[in-house]
C-alpha cells in the first residue's frame, strides 16, 4: 500500500505548502492554509490502452511537427461561437462561471438540446433529473442524443462515459465532484484541482470536448485554485444582474481565439435568447431625448456596439461632490472632469456627477471619451445633443481628439442605425473606398466639437 501522503493549501488562491503556515506569501491572506490528505498510490481514474510499441516521447524538430489545426465544430449558438473563437474546438476544457441564478446550467442545457446529432452527456450534482427535465420542456427542446446523469462521483462518471462514449461532456458542477482516490471534502482545493486535471486528460486524449461549470466568490472570481484557470484551454464569465433580462458572456481566456469577443443574450422563460443586434437594446427607446445623453461607438472583439452614455450633473449641497459611475471607470471619469474644466471651461469642481452606461454593460474602450464627455456637458448646461449624432474618439489631457481603431467599423454601424452624423478625430484615416451615406465629421479640438453641437 502506498504512503499517506499531506500538504497544506491555501483555501483562498490554492497555493500548496509542506506545513502550516499562518499568512499565504502567494495571496497574503491569514489563517487559509487546511491540511489535506493525497493518496498517490491508486490508479487514475481515467486511462486509455494505448500502443506499447510505439517508441519513447523525444524531441522534435519544429518542421518535423504535422499541424493540426483547431477542429471546430459548431455549438448551433451564435453567440456561445461567437465567444469560443469560431465553434468548439475537438479535445478543449470550458470553464464557464457566474453568479447563481444567471443562467449558466440553462445556456449549456440550452446548446446541449440543440446539437441533436452530437451524442453528448450532461452529468448533474447539483439538480435531479426530473429538475432538467421540466427546464427542458419549458424551453421546448427535445434530443435523442441528450444523455443526463445525476451523479458526483468521478469513478462513476467515467464508467458511464466508457460506456456511452460521448461526443461532447458537460459537468455541472466541478465543485460538486469528488474522486475516492483522495480523502479530502467534495469542494476542496485538492478535490477541484484532481477532478479537473483527470478531465483535461481524458479531453485531449479522446478529443471530447469537456464543458465544466464553475461557482465563484463573493468577490466575483472563480472558486477553487487559482491553478484551475491555468489548466483549462478557455475561461468565460456569464455576467449580468439576475433582476435584468439581458445576460453578457464574457471570455477571459482562450488559448484558440481572442478574449475580447462578447455574446448578448435575453433571459425569458423559454431560456436564454440570442441578441443578434444588441445596439439596439443598448440605445433606450422613448419618446423624447433630454439633455445628458450622448450615443458613442464602441468595439468588443470584432463586434461594433452603440451605446447609450447617461449623465446627471447637479450642485453639490451635502459638502463634498459625488462622482459616481456605473459600467465606466470612475478614474477615467475624474480625468475627464479634469480635461473638462480646464481645457474647456466648465466649472464641475463643485458639481455632482452621475455617470450610467445603458444597458448594464461595462465598457473599458476609450473610444466612449468624447461621448461621456459631451454627455456630461449636455447635462451641466441643460442642452440636449442632436440625436442623429454619434460618437468615436478619445479625448487627450490637453484637450485633443485622438484617433482610435476600427473606426470603418464603427461608422458603418452607426450608419446601419440609422444616424446621420458620427464626429471622429481630424487624425483618423477613412479609406477613399469608404462609400457611406452618414456623414462623418472630423475634429481635432474639444472646444470644437461643442461649438459645433452647442453653439
Amino acid at each position: 500500500m502506498a504512503k499517506r501522503k499531506t500538504a497544506f493549501f491555501c483555501q483562498a488562491c490554492g497555493a500548496e505548502s509542506a506545513k502550516w503556515i499562518g499568512k499565504c506569501p502567494h495571496c497574503g491572506e491569514w489563517n487559509t492554509y487546511v491540511e489535506e490528505v493525497i493518496d498517490q498510490g491508486k490508479d487514475e481514474v481515467w486511462s486509455l490502452k494505448v500502443d506499447t510499441t510505439v517508441e519513447k516521447n523525444k524531441p522534435l524538430k519544429l518542421g518535423e511537427i504535422k499541424s493540426g489545426g483547431d477542429r471546430r465544430k459548431s455549438s448551433g449558438d451564435a453567440e456561445l461561437d461567437r465567444v469560443l473563437g469560431g465553434g468548439i474546438v475537438e479535445g478543449s476544457l470550458v470553464l464557464i462561471g457566474g453568479e447563481p441564478g444567471i443562467g449558466k446550467s440553462t445556456l449549456l442545457l440550452q446548446v446541449s438540446l440543440q446539437l441533436n446529432y452530437e451524442r453528448i452527456l450532461y452529468i448533474s450534482g447539483e439538480e435531479s433529473l426530473q429538475q432538467i427535465k421540466m427546464r427542458a420542456e419549458r424551453m421546448q427542446g427535445n434530443s435523442d442524443n441528450l444523455y443526463l446523469l445525476a451523479e458526483t462521483s468521478l469513478e462513476k462518471i467515467f464508467d458511464q462515459i466508457k460506456n456511452i462514449q460521448p461526443d461532447i461532456l458537460v459537468v455541472d458542477s466541478i465543485q460538486t465532484v469528488f474522486s475516492n482516490s483522495l480523502e479530502a471534502t467534495p469542494g476542496s482545493i485538492s478535490q477541484v484541482r484532481y477532478c479537473t486535471g483527470v478531465l483535461i486528460k481524458f479531453a485531449k486524449q479522446s478529443n471530447v470536448p469537456v464543458f465544466i461549470i464553475g461557482h465563484i466568490t463573493k468577490d466575483g472570481s472563480l472558486a477553487g485554485p487559482k491553478i484551475l484557470e491555468h489548466m483549462v484551454d478557455t475561461v468565460i464569465h456569464f455576467e449580468g444582474d439576475r433582476h435584468h433580462a439581458y445576460r453578457i458572456l464574457r471570455t477571459t481566456k482562450n488559448r484558440f481565439g481572442s478574449t475580447s469577443e462578447l455574446g448578448i443574450y435575453e433571459m425569458n422563460a423559454a431560456g436564454l435568447r440570442q441578441v443578434s443586434n444588441p445596439s439596439e437594446i443598448l440605445i433606450s427607446q422613448r419618446d423624447s431625448y433630454s439633455s445628458g445623453v450622448a450615443i458613442g461607438a464602441t468595439v468588443e472583439g470584432n463586434r461594433p456596439l452603440l451605446i447609450e452614455i447617461q449623465s446627471l450633473v447637479s450642485s453639490a449641497t451635502y459638502g463634498t461632490p459625488q462622482r459616481v459611475s456605473t459600467g465606466f471607470d470612475l478614474k477615467r471619469l475624474n480625468m475627464l472632469l479634469a480635461v473638462l474644466e480646464k481645457r474647456a471651461g466648465f466649472r464641475l469642481a463643485s458639481q455632482d456627477v452621475f455617470l450610467n452606461i445603458a444597458g448594464g454593460l461595462k465598457v473599458d474602450d476609450p473610444a466612449i471619451d468624447l461621448a461621456v464627455g459631451l454627455s456630461i456637458i449636455s447635462s451641466f448646461n441643460e442642452i440636449e445633443i442632436p440625436t442623429d449624432y454619434c460618437f468615436a474618439a478619445e479625448i487627450g489631457l490637453s484637450g485633443e481628439i485622438r484617433a482610435v481603431n476600427k473606426i470603418e467599423s464603427r461608422i458603418a454601424e452607426a450608419e446601419k442605425l440609422g444616424f446621420d452624423k458620427i464626429i471622429i478625430s481630424k487624425f483618423n484615416k477613412i479609406s477613399s473606398n469608404n462609400r457611406t451615406k452618414i456623414k462623418v465629421m472630423q475634429f481635432g479640438k474639444l472646444h470644437e466639437i461643442i461649438s459645433e453641437l452647442m453653439g
